[in-house]
């Protein structure tokens, strides 16, 4: 059984997010940004956004403008473990 690292989400003043345990940055416009983390997806919604870091290798993640939101999604499992379990 894989383990999962600790994710961390900080949002300061409704400015500025960072995020740890981010796997890819799956696309991203001035209103969203959706991310694939280690254990499920984020979609980051606001105005005026822009991504300031990013860096696959540790995993962090962090964008700038006026963050609305952040909705978490579980990880999809795959059909053939959802059926023989």
């Amino acid at each position: 059984m894989e383990e999962n690292k600790p994710q961390t989400v900080l949002i300061e003043e409704q400015k500025k997010i960072t995020m740890t345990g981010v796997a890819s940055v799956d696309s991203f416009s001035a209103q969203q940004i959706a991310l694939t983390l280690e254990n499920g997806r984020a979609a980051v919604s606001g105005e005026d956004l822009k991504i300031t870091n990013f860096s696959k290798t540790n995993g962090s993640f962090s964008a700038s403008g006026k963050i609305n939101g952040v909705r978490f999604y579980a990880k999809k499992e795959k059909i053939v473990k959802r059926l023989f379990g």
